[in-house]
């Protein structure tokens, strides 16, 4: 970072910048278990003869316990791709506009979750639904190793409760996938012949608020030959969005051909065969009671509400650890 230029490559400067931060945060929590542990066995013999300090031992013991708990987690993120960006898109199942509902509260529950833990989020792409919630939406995440940390989100997720939308107050089950995808570095070698691509251009939506870009500048891609679709509308103009999203198509078809070389490397990104009852990784009970239960580590906790409002982390945590 010293080295004269450095800064005249911006994404280069920026991802070397987030690479120093993240080895700076698990430095200086190693460091700090050290020192916490370190002044712990010098005060627990004292407690023999005085014990005026037993309540700073054990507060000070289930803060070290914490933090040791953490550092397990950060040695699990030892992927190799684990460090990159992602982008995290959300699509709803069959159901019309209960199952549009669901994908745009599992939005919500991502973006509070990158606010609380310190994640940038950029929304790249928002498709309105037409009653409520959203066909499909596209976050790309940064921060500290956003696809390691997001990667296990990447699955069918399934709502069970009194459907809002139904006058007789019936129980319904939705169901929303969402998709996890590094941002690869290593794209510039994938090919696209302009022949192979579908550009639409349509008018730009999104959740709100004065950025909003109401123009026809957003771009939906169509790789004809794999049949995968981008879109992009978060830039004003409409030669930047299809950059942006020709970068997305670029890193989806090297994911595609990462797993082509090695199935090993399926586990960068789940196959998620259909979007119905029986395929989804996560249950949601809202009623007859509350319950968030995530079938592959076995984690439940009855504070459903608090889980939408994105307090996902100790959900994460679990599937890392089962992983």
């Amino acid at each position: 970072m010293q080295e004269d230029g450095f800064w005249n490559d911006l994404d280069k400067a920026n991802k070397a910048n987030q690479e120093l931060s993240n080895l700076k945060k698990d430095i200086s929590l190693y460091k700090k278990i050290n020192v916490d542990l370190k002044s712990l066995q010098e005060i627990i013999p004292i407690l023999d003869n005085d014990n005026s300090l037993l309540d700073e031992v054990i507060l000070n013991l289930k803060k070290l316990d914490n933090d040791i708990k953490e550092l397990e987690i950060n040695t699990l993120l030892s992927g190799e791709y684990d460090s990159l960006n992602c982008f995290l898109e959300i699509h709803p199942g069959a159901g019309g506009t209960e199952a549009n509902d669901w994908a745009g509260m599992l939005l919500r529950m991502y973006e509070r979750f990158c606010e609380k833990n310190n994640y940038k989020y950029e929304i790249i792409d928002y498709q309105k639904g037409e009653e409520a919630g959203v066909k499909s939406a596209t976050l790309k995440i940064s921060g500290y190793y956003p696809y390691g940390y997001f990667k296990g989100e990447n699955g069918v997720h399934r709502l069970v409760r009194i459907s809002p939308f139904d006058a007789n107050k019936r129980r319904h089950t939705s169901f929303a996938s969402v998709s996890v995808i590094p941002e690869f570095e290593k794209v510039g070698d994938i090919e696209i012949k302009e022949n192979d691509l579908k550009i639409d251009v349509f008018h730009s939506s999104g959740a709100g608020g004065q950025s909003v870009n109401t123009s026809d500048s957003a771009v939906r891609i169509t790789h004809l030959p794999s049949k995968i679709v981008v879109s992009c509308q978060v830039e004003r103009s409409q030669l930047l969005n299809k950059m942006r999203a020709i970068e997305m198509l670029k890193s989806k078809l090297y994911q595609l051909e990462l797993e082509k070389k090695n199935e090993e490397l399926n586990k960068v990104k789940g196959i998620v065969s259909s979007i119905n009852f029986g395929s989804q990784i996560r249950n949601y009970v809202l009623e007859p009671y509350t319950l968030v239960k995530d079938l592959r580590s076995g984690y439940e906790t009855s504070q459903a509400f608090k889980v939408l409002d994105g307090e996902i982390l100790e959900i994460i945590k679990s599937v890392l650890k089962g992983c």
